[in-house]
């Protein structure tokens, strides 16, 4: 299956043929693919990464480097607040031409992830998919100290502070009802 050109992670190289030396700067951005993230944050589908690449031809494939710059969304894990961290990572991955992935995996008797590149086509959703998604945060929270939820009722402890429930230890309990029934008994 080839890649399509048309799709905005696919990068044509066409431009720089197989020179050594030859580089460009390209700037854009792109939606974000689905599921970028982990079960608790992640890069919405759709929204913007900002991409800044350089790609440049070297003897064995394309360089390409850069930056991916993007807001993730999820969900504090104490408060269940949203939570919106900023992403900013900077990349460095080679894209070998097939001929010479080809040969390196003979030579090196290796199953070495290598990006490939598909004719002059560079698929950069994987090699951001492995730069972006371990960055994340897997415990999000809203703030450092965010105190959470109130394990009794649910109540956020951030907008009451001062919230608590008695507790009367269940070795009491039937003191606790004597005490009641003798209050009605006074009251009538």
């Amino acid at each position: 299956m080839h890649l399509d050109p048309r799709n905005p992670l696919v990068l044509d190289t066409k431009e720089l043929g197989r020179r050594p030396g030859h580089m460009a700067q390209i700037e854009r951005d792109v939606p974000a693919p689905d599921l970028f993230g982990n079960e608790v944050i992640e890069i919405a589908q759709g929204e913007p990464i900002e991409l800044d690449l350089r790609i440049e031809s070297v003897m064995e494939g394309v360089l390409i480097s850069g930056s991916a710059c993007a807001t993730a969304t999820g969900a504090c894990v104490r408060c269940l607040e949203p939570v919106h961290e900023p992403v900013d990572v900077e990349f460095q991955e080679l894209f070998a031409y097939a001929d010479r992935a080809a040969h390196h995996n003979q030579v090196a008797g290796d199953d070495e992830d290598m990006h490939v590149l598909d004719g002059d086509l560079a698929d950069l959703e994987p090699m951001l998919r492995d730069v972006v998604v371990p960055l994340l945060p897997f415990q999000p929270v809203c703030r450092e100290d965010c105190p959470g939820l109130c394990s009794e009722c649910g109540a956020r402890l951030a907008d009451d502070p001062d919230h608590h429930h008695e507790v009367i230890d269940p070795r009491w309990s039937a003191l606790a009802g004597m005490a009641d029934a003798e209050n009605d008994e006074k009251r009538n």
